[in-house]
């Protein structure tokens, strides 16, 4: 059974600066990665079926794959989990979530779909602007 992870992106204004910030955190084969302290259970049912949905001011807005998971350090040398994500952003369709802290599972049935898949809910057209598409969502119309 594929499990999908669902993480705040702390300090992110949108997709965008998720892309730019992320440019930044790439390893040697160009997969992006992100540091967390606590290491998912379920890394088989993870890696290479699952993803990393990003909730960015209050709603999931975007997903990566997750390609690996790994034992890391952080940048002050304590453990950490490396979760390696397809450099590929792939927006989805806006759904409020409250926060949390940490990283949270989120079933496949939970997702939200993608904007360019084939889902019946994925009726917003994916051409249209992030800022139109997250105010619509605020106010409950999408």
């Amino acid at each position: 059974m594929t499990v999908n992870l669902i993480k705040l992106a702390v300090g992110i204004e949108d997709i965008e600066h998720l892309a730019e910030v992320q440019k930044k955190r790439r390893n040697k084969d160009g997969n992006c990665f992100h540091r967390t302290r606590m290491t998912p259970t379920r890394g088989k049912e993870i890696v290479g079926e699952g993803s990393m949905y990003w909730v960015i001011k209050g709603f999931i807005q975007v997903r990566q794959e997750i390609v690996g998971l790994s034992a890391g350090k952080r940048e002050d040398g304590r453990p950490a989990c490396v979760i390696e994500l397809d450099p590929k952003l792939v927006p989805v369709q806006i759904t409020a979530q409250r926060a949390f802290q940490g990283w949270r599972y989120l079933k496949p049935e939970a997702a939200p779909p993608d904007l360019k898949g084939k889902s019946r809910r994925a009726v917003i057209d994916p051409k249209m602007p992030e800022a139109l598409r997250l105010e619509l969502a605020k106010l409950g119309l999408l």
